[in-house]
């Protein structure tokens, strides 16, 4: 199985942008979908999840601007964003975790995405 985001490209600040993520084959028992980033120079870092039970969080960096959600019948999760900022630039993952909770908070399936280049600036 392969995830597969799309919807990146260059928009100004202040722009909007919606990142979409799905996958190649059928992913059973999803529990958590995410979205990480990556910006030149820094360490990836979490923006927003959604879980099986449609429960949300999202980094500070971007609460008020970014929205998750989750398509079920389409196996397919999104990130709008709104209010896009220069610091918002980075390479954006999707990834998802399935399967049975292990220990250490792990799960038995964890699936990333190759990522897609979302860049604001004028």
């Amino acid at each position: 199985v392969q995830l597969v985001e799309s919807g990146g490209g260059l928009v100004q600040p202040g722009g909007s942008l919606k990142l979409s993520c799905a996958a190649s084959g059928t992913v059973a028992s999803i529990k958590v979908m995410g979205w990480y980033r990556q910006a030149p120079g820094k360490q990836r870092e979490s923006v927003a999840i959604i879980t099986s039970h449609g429960i949300t969080n999202y980094a500070d960096s971007v609460k008020g601007r970014f929205t998750i959600s989750r398509d079920n019948a389409k196996n397919t999760v999104y990130l709008q964003m709104n209010s896009l900022k220069s610091e918002d630039t980075a390479v954006y993952y999707c990834r998802w975790l399935a399967g049975r909770l292990l220990i250490a908070g792990r799960y038995e399936y964890d699936y990333w995405g190759q990522g897609t280049l979302v860049t604001v600036s004028s």
